[in-house]
């Protein structure tokens, strides 16, 4: 093929981290793969793809009207089988680099029926408020009618978030928007706009009630709830981890697919077996792993939100068959639980935010608890706290990925640690 002025071809030789193709020469160019010779435009140390001169045998056809426009999704061009591979090798190199001796499992899928939540932002374009998702690198949005990788209960989501900019005042200051699908209906709150008045407040309480809504708040305070707003834990299609309902915080987190949910807790389950007797679950949240942990053994959930721990007590008084259930609320990065603490417990739990648990994991590795399950969002800190687990006499027996999050490099993932015998003292 012809090479218009200023273009080039290169090879790629392999699909980086964020799912950018990476050139026989180090250049990044998304939207390629691995083995395909691409035209591209040098721009600013990056290659802009201008089209493949040969393909890759795993190369499919896009399914989003806003495919390499939207900077959310990377790899919806790279089959799903190809795509579960490069995330269990994201995961194998991270284990890699920080000299752990283990092969990860296959990639479990678990998108299920969506992302059940989403982060919307509201800018002034032309006039009116248009409510969507960033370009890559950049705080240009693209507009949207509905994300399709999210559960259909989400697909009216940018209309509600437009409909709310109205009284905000949408021109003067960025809006962001998260939406979360509930069983009771949307729940959103709304963040970067600071205190409003009472007449504001009022005005989004009128148009909430209109849209249906089941939650309202302004970063994190509630401005209307019309019932408990509650989630569908577990599986109830057959899953070990059985149902609950969970009870999040508003704005609080939960896993981004409910198959994503159910699968964490049936590996975690797996993992822990019936003879386990008493667990701590370290960065519980609003107590998913705690829920489903406590249909087998006690458990004392360890959280820093206290939201998020009143969100646990609800689930945990409406739920039947449980095991004791106990509650801390203590921020375990500046203050982790220490060894004296950890021991009495037959398996300990973590499930930290991305930054990982180093400051936890240093106290787990100085205890004599025999089971350790790590549940984590991000593959090198998960890397640097297993590596810590292992110094400190743990032997990391498996780690499975988990993927919720399909044309992106985010990958979840679960390892299972115990103790040496030799180091038990």
């Amino acid at each position: 093929m012809s090479e218009p002025a200023n273009s080039e071809t290169v090879t790629i030789r392999a699909l980086g981290a964020r799912g950018d193709g990476i050139a026989e020469d180090g250049t990044l160019v998304p939207y390629t793969l691995p083995g395909e010779r691409a035209e591209i435009r040098r721009e600013a140390r990056r290659g802009v793809l201008l089209g493949v001169a040969q393909a890759s045998p795993d190369r499919v056809e896009p399914f989003c009207p806003y495919y390499m426009r939207c900077g959310g999704c990377r790899t919806q061009h790279l089959a799903r089988p190809a795509e579960l591979a490069w995330k269990r090798d994201l995961v194998a190199q991270a284990l890699s680099q920080a000299r752990l001796d283990v092969t990860p499992g296959p990639t479990l899928d678990a998108h299920g029926a969506g992302r059940r939540r989403l982060t919307l932002h509201v800018r002034e374009i032309g006039g009116r408020a248009e409510a969507g998702l960033m370009t890559a690198r950049s705080h240009a949005l693209v507009p949207i009618d509905h994300c399709p990788i999210t559960v259909p209960a989400l697909h009216p989501a940018p209309e509600v978030a437009r409909r709310l900019a109205a009284p905000l005042g949408h021109g003067r200051k960025p809006l962001d928007v998260a939406v979360t699908a509930t069983d009771q209906g949307l729940d959103v709150d709304l963040r970067g706009h600071g205190p409003v008045s009472a007449g504001v407040g009022a005005a989004l309480v009128r148009i909430a009630g209109e849209l249906g809504l089941a939650r309202l708040s302004l970063h994190g305070e509630r401005l209307m709830e019309a019932e408990p707003v509650s989630v569908t834990a577990g599986d109830p299609a057959g899953g070990t981890s059985g149902a609950a309902r969970l009870y999040p915080a508003p704005g609080g987190f939960l896993q981004a697919t409910a198959a994503g949910q159910a699968t964490l807790c049936d590996l975690t389950l797996a993992a822990l077996g019936p003879r386990v007797r008493r667990v701590a679950d370290l960065f519980a949240g609003c107590g998913p792993l705690t829920l489903a942990i406590a249909r087998t053994a006690a458990v004392h959930a360890v959280e820093s939100d206290a939201a998020a721990l009143a969100g646990l007590d609800r689930a945990a008084r409406a739920a039947s068959g449980l095991r004791r259930i106990t509650s801390e609320r203590r921020d375990l990065f500046r203050r982790p639980l220490l060894p004296t603490e950890l021991d009495p417990f037959d398996a300990v739990v973590f499930d930290p935010p991305r930054a990982g648990a180093e400051a936890q994991a240093r106290q787990i590795a100085a205890a004599r608890v025999p089971l350790v399950l790590g549940v984590a969002c991000d593959a090198g800190t998960f890397a640097r706290d297993a590596a810590t687990l292992v110094a400190g006499g743990y032997r990391l027996e498996t780690v499975t990925p988990v993927d919720q999050f399909r044309h992106s490099g985010h990958v979840e993932m679960v390892g299972v640690f115990r103790r040496e015998p030799a180091r038990r003292r």
